[in-house]
């Protein structure tokens, strides 16, 4: 059998102000073109449809779309939430997926009551058993072990034993002669960081090892890290990475789907389908003179500008005009770290303008507007001064 396996959309993102949606939009469209064109299966989807756990309208309809028009190709699709959409309401809303035939997990439930989807290949009539874990936080996953395993002891175990144990539970939805995936949602040890990931819920207590999936699954589905990378193992492990860039810190991964074939005892072979559409994030450095000059090179990029001259009023007026799609600008920090003095000399003697003008130099502000602006406020403030003496 063959299935999509694609996770990390972000719907709803906003960077640097700006909304991301009609991207997504072009985004999930390629997807499901991806999915009809290849006739999967099943499309699996491990978390983090949205970007936030209350994502706007908009959002939503594009997400319940995408999940709709895959559904229409034919495919099982099987979604579940990530540690940025809201579990409850992915559960509250799991009866009107189910009738639309889709396969909707907020919170884990046991294999025998939907925490196992198993279906048929309708291109070879295998079964298929798709065991689901949704993302966890330390705090829920001790209820959630013992909603699955009731062993009370679980309260002393560490994250990774519970995520053991839960999985341990999990796959007792597998079958013989089936083809036996796992889909979760969580950092394995080892793995890479793609940039744009959410810390807190990414490190120290919520690493677990590779090894926790066993060897007995055919191919392990992963979201959570934004980056495409495959994980050692004893069975096939592997994050399809976000399709899109979410963040400037992301702007060199290539994003993509993955397409998988597997058979119950042929081993999983996996096809990387890159993503086209979205718009480029890219990080430019340069004086004003140089953005100008490399402006055509940018074309409809979004754009992280690290500016090398000195800062001045209008500066970023005439970055913006430069560069339209400009999300950021800065001035470069190599650039002020070789203006900056090695010694601060003695100023005691130097009158207050010397002192401002001092002041931005080692800053690198240079405008005069400025300069007159302090000039007379000073000049205010010291005749206030004097006739109040």
């Amino acid at each position: 059998m063959k299935f999509l396996h694609t996770s990390d959309w972000h719907v709803g993102k906003i960077l640097k102000g700006h909304s991301r949606l009609a991207e997504h939009a072009e985004v999930l469209n390629e997807i499901v073109g991806i999915a009809g064109r290849e006739e999967v299966d099943a499309v699996l989807l491990p978390g983090d449809l949205y970007e936030t756990s209350a994502p706007s309208a908009e959002a939503q309809r594009l997400v319940v779309h995408a999940l709709i028009e895959l559904r229409r190709t034919g495919a099982e699709v099987i979604a579940m939430a990530g540690n940025h959409d809201h579990a409850g309401t992915f559960d509250a809303y799991r009866p009107l997926m189910a009738a639309a035939g889709i396969h909707l997990l907020g919170h884990v439930r046991p294999a025998d009551s939907g925490g196992v989807v198993s279906f048929d290949a309708r291109s070879t009539g295998e079964r298929v058993n798709v065991a689901v874990l949704p993302f966890l936080t330390t705090r829920y996953a001790v209820r959630a072990a013992e909603l699955l395993a009731g062993t009370p002891d679980l309260h002393a175990a560490a994250y990774d034993e519970l995520v053991r144990k839960m999985l341990s539970h999990l796959k007792t939805g597998f079958t013989a002669e089936a083809i036996n995936i796992i889909m979760a949602h969580l950092t394995i040890t080892g793995g890479t960081m793609g940039g744009g990931e959410r810390a807190a819920q990414t490190i120290f207590d919520y690493y677990v090892p590779s090894s926790v999936f066993g060897s007995d699954p055919h191919y392990v589905a992963l979201g959570h890290l934004h980056r495409r990378q495959s994980i050692p193992a004893p069975c096939p492990v592997h994050y399809s990475g976000s399709p899109i860039a979410v963040d400037f810190g992301e702007q060199d991964n290539t994003n993509m789907v993955l397409l998988v074939e597997v058979s119950p005892t042929t081993p999983a072979k996996i096809t990387e389908v890159s993503i086209t559409a979205g718009r480029r994030l890219r990080t430019v450095r340069g004086s004003l003179h140089e953005l100008r000059e490399g402006a055509p090179e940018f074309s409809n990029d979004y754009l992280r500008v690290y500016v090398r001259e000195p800062v001045r009023a209008g500066l970023r007026d005439d970055v913006l005009e430069a560069l339209p799609n400009a999300l950021e600008i800065r001035i470069d920090p190599e650039y002020v770290e070789k203006a900056q003095p090695t010694a601060r000399p003695d100023r005691t003697d130097r009158s207050p303008v010397e002192l401002f003008d001092e002041f931005c130099k080692e800053r690198q502000i240079s405008d005069p507007r400025i300069d007159a602006l302090f000039i007379e406020l000073l000049d205010e403030v010291t005749s206030a001064d004097a006739t109040a003496t």
